[in-house]
């Protein structure tokens, strides 16, 4: 019975699949087990993110292994069989270089400060592994068409460094050409960084992830807004935290020029320092511009980041709004006191102001 070739073949793969899967396993046990016991770090990023891949690459290693190399059937089975070996050991070494991006980021949280340079770390690691994963898909793919001998010459040349960049430009459009170029630019740049406060099309959030071909911003009210990287190659845009978070908040005001501007800086100051969101650093009101019926009171405020500096503005414009209102109202321009030449002024206000008034006995016909 054992004599059959397909009997023996089936219990072959059998076999050394059932022995693969057993290693596999044993291996998985014996390092998580290690990795929760000692607390390293390390192995449990092999053991989550680099398991599963281990378990296939030694299961097509075995099943490559059982199968013999007898007749056009077993080649081609064979064949098959190390397609799939290649493409589970470039599965396997992407997620390598997903432990050495885990590990350098763990790094980077306890040795780099928070703040620009982390962020530009982490920006570049993030491209950089993005990089290598198509490196490996498309040595992958090469080393694959070389094992077809009519392919041979073609899996030659995509493994060479010319090869590659021309079968990139084969399968990818020119825009997208562009745009990869433009991301690793502005990841090797530091024009943009991954959590930078950004404005860009009159919108204003925080660079959510960076890519070779776009860019997603988490707007302020949690939308995204996804452009491509080319964008910020040739368009300008704020960056309001590129060499630091802090920045200064603006509340304007438009007032009547007999509004008493001492007593609006001195409540302008009390509110400031009272603020938890102003950072202690800078703070001034000035009378900017002027018109003919009006005053631009500016007030500018510190916080340390552009979150803060929004909510500390809208504070400031709030109390400022409250304290005039209540204690100056007719500060605001267009206030009945302000002009008593107005309609809604009625006639007793126009009288005492001197104006002349018809009352309805007085017209004529």
């Amino acid at each position: 019975m054992l004599e059959d070739p397909t009997l023996r073949l089936l219990l072959g793969v059998v076999a050394w699949s059932a022995g693969a899967l057993l290693v596999g396993w044993l291996t998985g046990l014996v390092i998580g087990r290690i990795a929760r016991r000692t607390n390293n770090r390390l192995l449990g990023l092999l053991h989550r993110r680099c398991h599963r891949p281990l378990v296939l690459v030694l299961l097509v290693s075995a099943v490559h292994t059982a199968i013999p190399d007898t007749g056009p059937v077993s080649a081609a089975l064979r064949h098959a069989v190390l397609l799939a070996l290649i493409a589970a050991a470039a599965w396997l070494v992407v997620r390598l270089v997903y432990v050495l991006e885990d590990v350098a980021f763990q790094w980077l949280g306890g040795h780099v400060a928070a703040g620009p340079r982390r962020r530009r770390a982490r920006t570049q690691i993030d491209m950089l592994r993005r990089l290598t994963a198509v490196t490996v898909t498309i040595l992958a793919m090469g080393t694959a068409l070389m094992t077809v001998p009519s392919l041979r010459a073609l899996g030659t040349s995509v493994l060479a460094s010319a090869g590659v960049a021309g079968a990139i430009a084969g399968l990818a459009s020119q825009t997208t050409l562009r745009n990869v170029a433009a991301g690793i630019e502005l990841a090797m740049s530091n024009r943009l960084r991954v959590d930078d406060a950004v404005v860009v099309e009159g919108e204003w959030g925080w660079v959510e992830e960076l890519t070779l071909t776009h860019v997603v911003i988490r707007l302020w009210d949690e939308r995204r807004l996804m452009l491509p990287t080319t964008y910020f190659i040739t368009t300008p845009f704020q960056n309001w935290t590129r060499t630091e978070s802090r920045i200064l908040g603006s509340v304007v005001l438009h007032l009547d020029p007999r509004a008493p501007v001492p007593e609006l800086r001195a409540e302008a100051r009390r509110i400031i320092e009272q603020s938890p969101l102003w950072d202690g650093r800078d703070w001034v009101l000035q009378v900017i511009d002027s018109t003919p019926w009006s005053m631009v009171v500016r007030t500018l405020a510190s916080a340390a980041d552009a979150p803060s500096s929004w909510d500390l503005r809208c504070e400031i414009r709030e109390r400022l709004i409250t304290f005039l209102r209540e204690e100056h109202p007719d500060a605001f321009p267009g206030a009945p006191a302000a002009r008593p030449w107005s309609a809604r002024a009625g006639a007793a206000d126009n009288e005492r102001a001197g104006a002349f008034v018809i009352r309805p006995a007085e017209r004529g016909g």
